[in-house]
């Protein structure tokens, strides 16, 4: 009875962390799920909706052809959903107001069917779209308030729960003082009818553990200390199965994830070199269209290779030669590259999917962030210790010293949250992807490397072990 009062009063800790624990997950998951919808709808809704209604006042798409309501659709459903999430009146009562500006916005594009059903000029529908652009403009600045506000709302959670668990802990230190004290004297009542028996089977395993296990046959109580011995070894015979299965386990784990990062590769970049492909069947411009599809054929074959997750270092400057040359046709006003990798490098192996993520990086958030473009660079050299250094670099718009700090923390991190700051998608995935998947086959001393200067350019580089091999000959 005793025990079973000690079990009891030890439980009543637990049981007022873990229910407010769980009140205060859920709230903190919709907080979050919101969040993540808001940011989902900005650079969503205006663009989309602003680029269909000028291709229809252009007159290159019918009005009834367009998506227009698909995406007001689309829109107001995810906010209906946040709604639904949403643990705050006053944060229900922004959503609601988004949702009338949504409807005003139905309104006018409304209006737009109208004056183009009745023939009106394109200078009139020219001044509805204006308003349309402004209703949009209004409805992201709404949508990015609304997720400034939540996340200040997870500040005050996080706040409130630190609060609480301090009031729960002095609670359960009480409860625990009292069961110490139960504790003591149930010890005392029970020891007496226990303490023996287990002191003399310590001496006896404590014999046994220096003698040959066939000793236990003339000891006291031979037959339970026989039982005990063979439970022992089969007991640890379990531990080196369970060891080695956790071995194995972590092996797949560490694929899967690498797998699973790979999966990542942006679909718009297929899309928008497809789009091209059409421009230029259009344009009769058949050349470039080999061109342009044979290095979209090279940069898949290599980024499938048969499954295998390692490929030569020749390969990987293929994949990204491939990659440059798509991304050359579609940027050839702004984008300039050259590739350094000296020969010798390129017969050792390497992860694949190093090095693309890193140039569409320099592409995407240096050169084109620059009025005037600009030049990537690829480059490679041995170290003094048989290491092979790569480095990824652009002269494009390049980070504040601000932003290259939470680049870094996140990078140190080792996930794509940075303590403080809003998620990183955009401009920290794809190098904290090969951040991740270097240390995860390489080991943790391995890994990306950032330098930063804004208005000069980036220069990512990596370094990971070799084989050197001699370069070919060119006799």
């Amino acid at each position: 009875m005793a025990l079973l009062m000690v079990v009891i009063l030890m439980s009543v800790p637990y049981i007022f962390l873990i229910v407010p624990g769980l009140e205060y997950k859920t709230q903190y998951d919709g907080l979050i799920q919101n969040i993540t919808t808001a940011n989902s709808i900005n650079g969503y809704i205006k663009p989309s909706i602003d680029a269909e209604l000028w291709e229809i006042i252009a007159g290159k798409k019918p009005f009834a052809q367009g998506n227009q309501y698909a995406i007001l659709s689309d829109v107001d459903h995810r906010i209906e959903q946040m709604i639904d999430n949403s643990s705050s009146e006053k944060g229900r009562i922004k959503l609601s107001i988004i949702q009338h500006t949504l409807q005003t916005l139905r309104s006018s594009i409304d209006r737009v069917g109208i004056q183009i059903a009745q023939g009106k000029t394109f200078a009139e529908n020219l001044v509805l779209m204006e308003e349309i652009r402004s209703i949009t403009q209004l409805i992201e600045g709404n949508v990015q308030a609304y997720a400034l506000f939540e996340v200040k709302r997870t500040q005050q959670q996080y706040q409130a729960m630190q609060s609480d668990l301090t009031s729960w802990a002095i609670g359960g230190l009480s409860v625990i003082m009292t069961s110490i004290g139960f504790s003591i004297v149930a010890a005392w009542r029970i020891s007496k009818g226990i303490y023996i028996p287990i002191k003399k089977l310590h001496d006896v395993t404590t014999t046994i553990a220096r003698h040959d296990l066939e000793a236990l046959v003339i000891a006291d109580n031979a037959d339970e200390i026989t039982e005990l011995g063979l439970s022992f070894n089969i007991m640890v015979g379990k531990i080196k199965e369970l060891l080695d299965a956790k071995l194995e386990e972590h092996e797949n784990l560490k694929k899967a994830e690498l797998r699973v990062l790979q999966a990542q590769i942006n679909p718009h970049f297929l899309y928008n070199t497809l789009d091209a492909i059409i421009w230029m069947a259009e344009s009769k411009r058949t050349a470039q269209i080999v061109e342009l599809v044979s290095a979209l054929s090279r940069f898949f074959r290599i980024t499938l290779s048969k499954g295998r997750d390692w490929i030569t270092v020749r390969d990987e400057i293929a994949h990204i030669e491939s990659y440059l040359a798509i991304q050359k046709i579609r940027y050839r006003d702004i984008l300039d590259y050259q590739i350094d990798i000296p020969e010798e490098t390129r017969s050792g192996e390497m992860l694949k999917l190093t090095l693309q993520p890193l140039v569409e990086n320099a592409l995407y958030h240096g050169i084109k962030n620059k009025r005037n473009g600009g030049t990537i660079v690829v480059r490679g050299r041995w170290l003094a210790d048989d290491r092979l250094q790569i480095e990824v670099a652009d002269n494009g718009i390049g980070m504040t010293p601000e932003r290259l700090a939470q680049i870094r923390e996140l990078l140190a991190a080792g996930n794509l949250w940075v303590a403080g700051a809003m998620p990183i998608v955009e401009d920290g995935y794809g190098i904290s992807n090969v951040n991740q998947r270097i240390k995860l086959y390489y080991g943790p001393e391995y890994g990306l490397a950032i330098e930063s200067t804004y208005g000069r350019g980036t220069c990512v580089s990596l370094i990971i072990p070799q084989q050197r091999s001699p370069a070919p000959s060119r006799n």
